[in-house]
């Protein structure tokens, strides 16, 4: 037995390691199997592994979307590569589109309006009581400011024109920038407004490497946490302006971001310009243009005489002879007779057809989707419109429309009034009119004076006798109060409220009886208000 376990000894030191080979990845250790190994096929799915195998077509790849793009695209770049493109179709289209100019058209109406955007002054007394002087003096001097030679720094726009041109500038460019200008070239108020083309402020102008870890894109510089510093306009020449620069090339001007009001629709984070609001109709619309100026030059053809001449065989000119074409303008009602051997082939062109009107109509649809309103309205089309549904598809498109306007009054309205009021307080230029005389409000009563409401354009009832029921139903059933029912209307209830008064005074002192006022204004209440007119003496106020 020793001998063997000597024997065991020696062969195990006689033998020879295998090399060790370093590898990136481990080795997997391999298992013993008593039964050979088999490849398994691949494992149907079904129940829910087939419900997932199936989700999420969009992210498949295929010839069928090979074009369709695999990696998303950060605001800056998509900003970057399709702005300025999409900025300058959407002026062409609407320079030479009709459906793209009652777009336009459109967001003037409904975003501003005939009036614009309209101010109502609220400070209260320190009783919570409406200081009904501040309040009307405040609204009489931004009316007189808004008047063309006062708000607009060359003299030219009224501050409606200006709230429109802003609307339709976003609308078509995707944003609008206006100026805030002070000081002596802002006119006799020390406040004006400069409108300003966005595609000044370059979108293609990037510097990523300032102090302070400022930065420059689009054409708006950044502070480190993104809040604009400044906006960097393009200029002819860079000694215009104490502000002025160059920079590869281009002359440049800062304008710091305090004096610049820019307005635009954010769709993505981090998104610093704006997009057109055609974007994703332009195609379409300019592709259906096409389709229809064809269609009517087809049609124009085949309104009129045309066709050609062919010679019947023996006859005609020799291939070698030198002969004049044949040629013959025809006029309605009248025949020419035809040479011998000549024959005449109609040429008769019958499109548009009978399936351009609802090819027309399905375009038209998705543009307006795209658009954001109703098909019948962008394209004037009533036909086949019942009641119920105009009205349905006009209630969805005013609630965007609402949208836009307090779009408009956050980012436009509510910035140009915080520039104005502390500037026309200082100026004296709002003043108060009582028995005793006039003087200016206090500057020092400022946080006072800021309050304000905005009150934007609204429409007519859609059915006037249902909706007034309605409207009083919510009433009676303290679901509405009068004044929202008042300002639905686009109307202030203050002023509305103080039209009834005069008029009720009015024809008191006429000598119409009690009775019938209520008669004629369709309300009990005339009886109880004071002979007087119930107004409140001008002296009791804090500002008399």
């Amino acid at each position: 037995m020793a001998g063997f376990e000597r024997e065991r000894r020696r062969k195990q030191s006689e033998r020879i390691e295998p090399p060790v080979i370093e590898r990136q990845t481990p080795i997997p250790k391999v298992e013993k199997h008593e039964k050979p190994l088999t490849l398994t096929p691949r494992r149907k799915f079904s129940g829910v592994g087939k419900a997932l195998a199936r989700m999420f077509d969009a992210g498949k790849q295929d010839r069928l979307i090979g074009s369709w793009g695999t990696m998303p695209l950060t605001a800056d770049d998509v900003v970057r590569r399709n702005q300025r493109i999409l900025v300058a179709r959407s002026r062409e289209q609407a320079a030479n589109n009709d459906y793209a100019k009652k777009f336009l058209q459109m967001t003037r109406q409904n975003i501003v309006g005939p009036r614009g955007v309209q101010l109502q002054a609220q400070s209260r007394d320190p009783d919570m009581t409406l200081d009904k002087l501040a309040n009307d003096a405040i609204e009489a001097a931004w009316r007189e400011w808004s008047k063309p030679g006062n708000c607009d720094v060359t003299g030219k726009q009224s501050l409606r024109a200006i709230q429109s041109g802003a609307a339709t500038s976003a609308a078509r460019d995707g944003e609008f920038m206006i100026r805030i200008i002070t000081g002596r070239d802002a006119g006799p108020w020390g406040v004006s407004l400069q409108v300003l083309d966005p595609q000044r402020c370059r979108p293609d102008y990037d510097q990523v490497k300032l102090s302070n870890g400022r930065f420059i894109r689009h054409g708006i510089e950044f502070n480190r946490f993104g809040r604009p510093l400044a906006y960097h306009f393009s200029t002819t020449k860079a000694e215009d302006s104490d502000d002025a620069y160059d920079y590869g090339g281009q002359a440049y001007v800062r304008v710091p971001a305090d004096q610049i009001v820019h307005g635009f629709l954010p769709e993505m984070t981090g998104q610093k310009r704006g997009l057109p609001w055609t974007a994703t109709a332009l195609w379409r619309m300019q592709m259906l243009a096409g389709f229809e100026k064809a269609a009517l030059v087809n049609a124009r053809v085949s309104a009129a005489k045309g066709g050609f001449f062919e010679w019947q065989e023996g006859y005609g000119p020799e291939p070698d002879e030198d002969d004049e074409d044949l040629y013959m303008e025809a006029e309605p009602g009248a025949f020419q007779e035809l040479p011998a051997g000549v024959k005449f082939n109609p040429w008769n062109p019958q499109y548009p057809s009978n399936e351009f009107s609802p090819f027309q109509k399905a375009m038209l649809r998705g543009i307006a989707s795209g658009l954001g309103v109703t098909y019948v309205n962008l394209a004037n089309d009533l036909e086949g419109v019942n009641f119920s549904s105009i009205r349905q598809g006009t209630l969805d498109e005013r609630e965007h429309w609402k949208e836009l306007q307090e779009w408009l009054i956050e980012t436009l309205m509510q910035p140009v009034f915080d520039a104005w009021l502390p500037r026309a307080l200082l100026a004296g230029r709002i003043v108060v009119e009582t028995q005793r005389g006039s003087r200016p409000l206090r500057p020092e009563r400022i946080e006072k004076y800021r309050r304000i409401e905005w009150q934007p354009r609204r429409w007519d009832w859609i059915d006037p006798n249902a909706d007034v029921k309605a409207a009083v139903a919510s009433k009676n059933n303290l679901l509405a109060s009068p004044g929202q029912i008042i300002r639905d209307r686009g109307r202030d209830p203050n002023a509305v409220w103080q039209e009834i008064g005069r008029d009720i005074q009015a024809m008191r002192d006429a000598g119409i009886e009690d009775k019938f006022i209520e008669i004629a204004l369709g309300m009990g209440v005339a009886n109880k208000l004071e002979p007087d007119g119930a107004q409140s003496n001008p002296e009791n106020s804090p500002e008399g």
